[in-house]
């Protein structure tokens, strides 16, 4: 003998939709299993009635977001310049050395201005750092 069907209310459906409730956690409210909610969504008043939840909840949010960004949330307004508008943060660094010129690589460092102590310490840096063989 097959389980009674479980009554799934089109109206709670669709308010948890437009909350981008999952299947998940539709399922939980209801007290059915995930694939009890996949084999509804193939009605067509279900998946309509969760369509349409979805769409709601998205507007809702969209207006609450220009209502942010309208109102001087700056944050808000940085979203959504990047999301409708394709506004990116492009950051640009430029080096250079002494008075703006290239910047110098020498290919052998100069040792000779190093004190006893300091080349000590080189060498201590050295022999700590030696090749494991990889690349």
């Amino acid at each position: 003998m097959a389980r009674p069907r479980v009554k799934i209310d089109i109206d709670e459906l669709e308010k948890l939709a437009s909350l981008q409730c999952s299947d998940e956690e539709i399922a939980a409210w209801f007290g059915v299993s995930t694939r009890t909610i996949a084999r509804r969504r193939a009605m067509p008043k279900v998946r309509e009635a969760m369509e349409r939840g979805t769409a709601r909840g998205k507007v809702s949010l969209r207006r609450n977001l220009w209502k942010l960004a309208n109102n001087g949330n700056i944050a808000a307004c940085i979203f959504l310049a990047k999301n409708l508008l394709g506004y990116r943060d492009a950051g640009l660094v430029e080096l250079s050395g002494p008075g703006g010129g290239p910047i110098g690589i020498a290919s052998k460092p100069d040792l000779s201005q190093l004190s006893a102590d300091e080349l000590k310490q080189l060498r201590t840096l050295a022999c700590k750092a030696k090749p494991t063989g990889r690349n």
